[in-house]
C-alpha cells in the first residue's frame, strides 16, 4: 500500500462570513493497482510504518499539494499538515524541508497555513521551528485543539493563528453532550488571544449551528465537501451556506423570542412574589406554579448576597422547603453581579445568563430583584432545560 502513488486532495474551508471558499487543506491519498483512491491516514496512525517511507510520502503529497495549488484562486490559503515527529529528527540549524519546498514551488509564503498534529509529541525544538515558519510569512494553526487539556500551556506559548477545534469534542457537544461549555470556553479563549477558530468534522446542521454558536471563522466538512482532487469554485457553496446560515438565525430569533415571553412570565411572577414576601406570608400563602413550569427554586438574600430564607420547591403539588443553604453567602454567582450593576431600584428585573448551578450540577437562570427598599433580594432559579 506504501507504494502506491501518492498524491493530495483538497477539503475546502468554508468562511462564515462569506459562503465562499477561503482555503483548502491538503490531505494524502494512495491509489491501488485498482485504481482506487485510499486516505493515508492508517499508515501515519501505524507504529509499524517504517518513518523513512512516511516521511518520503509525506513530501511527495506536499509536492503535488503545492504544484497544483497553483490553480487555485488567488485569494485562498493552502493548509499542510506538519507534524512535530519529523521536526524532532531535524538536526539543530539544517534548513526546513517544507519552507524548502515552498521556495521551489513559487507560492507565496502567506497564502500557505502550517498545521500542526499531534501536539502531545512536541519536540522542544517546535518553538524554534515555527517561529521559522512564521519569518518565511506563513502562518500556523494547532489542530486538534481541545483534545488534551495538558496542552494549553504549549498551544498558547507557540502563539497560533490559527486554532482548529477537537473533532471528537466538538461533535459531542454539538449533540448537546456536557463537553458543550467546554468547547464554548476554548473558543472564546481563542478570540481573546487573536486566533481564529476553524470547526472541522462539520457533517449535520446541529454542528454547524454549533460551529456558529462558537463564533468559527472557518467550517470544514462532510456537510459541504469531502475531500476531492479536483478544486471547487469559490463560490460553490455560497447558495447553501446562505439557506443553512438564515436557519441558524431564524433559530435565534425563535429562541430571543422564547425569552422576551420568559421576561414577561418573571415579570408577572415577580409582581406576584413580591406582595407576598414583603406581607410576611408562609409558603402556604404562595399559588401553585402551574404556569411557571421552569420554575426551579425562590429563596431571598440581603443585598450582600446571604441567603436569609430556605428554598422553597414545589413538588408533588405543594411547597416544600430546604433550609440547607441558610447563611450561605453567594454575592460570587455571575448572576449576583448583574444585580449589583442594576443597582437598588426595586422595579428592575435581572436575568443572568445560563450557568451550571455548582450544587445542583443543573444549567440554570436566575432571575433577581431588589424589594423591601433595596434591603433584600428575591431570587427565582430557572431551569435552562426547562426552556
Amino acid at each position: 500500500m506504501i507504494d502506491g502513488l501518492p498524491f493530495a486532495v483538497f477539503q475546502p474551508f468554508i468562511d462564515t462570513a462569506t459562503g465562499r471558499i477561503a482555503g483548502v487543506e491538503a490531505l494524502a491519498r494512495l491509489r491501488d493497482a485498482n485504481g482506487q483512491a485510499h486516505s493515508a491516514g492508517p499508515l501515519f496512525a501505524d507504529p509499524k510504518t517504517p518513518p523513512a517511507a512516511l516521511r518520503r510520502l509525506d513530501r511527495q503529497v506536499r509536492e503535488d499539494a503545492l504544484r497544483r495549488f497553483h490553480q487555485a484562486p488567488a485569494d485562498w490559503f493552502l493548509s499542510l499538515n506538519i507534524s512535530p515527529r519529523w521536526i524532532s529528527r531535524l538536526r539543530p540549524a539544517q534548513p526546513l524541508p517544507s519552507l524548502i519546498q515552498l521556495q521551489r514551488s513559487g507560492i507565496d509564503p502567506t497564502r500557505i497555513v502550517f498545521e500542526i498534529t499531534e501536539l502531545g509529541g512536541a519536540s522542544l525544538r517546535l518553538p524554534d521551528v515555527v517561529a521559522r515558519y512564521r519569518d518565511a510569512g506563513a502562518r500556523i494553526a494547532i489542530d486538534d485543539f481541545g483534545a488534551g487539556y495538558s496542552q494549553l500551556d504549549r498551544v498558547l506559548a507557540l502563539q497560533p493563528d490559527i486554532l482548529k477545534l477537537d473533532m471528537r469534542l466538538f461533535q459531542e457537544a454539538a449533540r448537546g453532550g456536557p463537553s458543550g461549555e467546554v468547547v464554548k470556553a476554548l473558543a472564546q479563549m481563542a478570540e481573546k488571544t487573536g486566533c481564529w477558530i476553524i470547526a472541522e468534522g462539520v457533517e449535520t446542521e446541529a454542528e454547524l449551528n454549533f460551529a456558529l454558536e462558537c463564533g468559527a471563522r472557518y467550517v470544514q466538512g462532510f456537510l459541504f465537501a469531502r475531500p476531492e482532487e479536483e478544486l471547487f469554485a469559490s463560490d460553490a457553496f455560497v447558495g447553501r451556506f446562505a439557506r443553512l446560515r438564515d436557519s441558524y438565525v431564524q433559530q435565534k430569533l425563535a429562541e430571543r423570542a422564547r425569552l422576551v415571553s420568559l421576561r414577561q412570565q418573571l415579570t408577572e411572577l415577580m409582581c406576584e412574589l413580591k406582595a407576598w414576601a414583603e406581607s410576611g406570608a408562609p409558603a402556604s400563602g404562595l399559588r401553585s406554579p402551574d404556569n411557571y413550569p421552569w420554575l426551579l427554586r425562590i429563596y431571598q438574600c440581603d443585598r450582600h448576597g446571604t441567603q436569609l430564607t430556605p428554598n422553597l420547591e414545589w413538588r408533588q403539588h405543594a411547597w416544600h422547603a430546604d433550609d440547607r443553604y441558610l447563611g450561605h453567602n453567594w454575592s460570587w454567582r455571575p448572576y449576583f453581579y448583574q444585580l449589583l450593576a442594576e443597582g437598588w431600584e426595586e422595579r428592575r428585573l435581572t436575568l443572568s445568563t445560563t450557568y451550571r448551578d455548582a450544587t445542583t450540577n443543573q444549567y440554570c437562570l436566575t432571575a433577581g430583584q431588589f424589594i423591601d427598599n433595596g434591603r433584600r433580594l428575591l431570587l427565582v432559579d430557572i431551569d435552562a432545560a426547562g426552556l
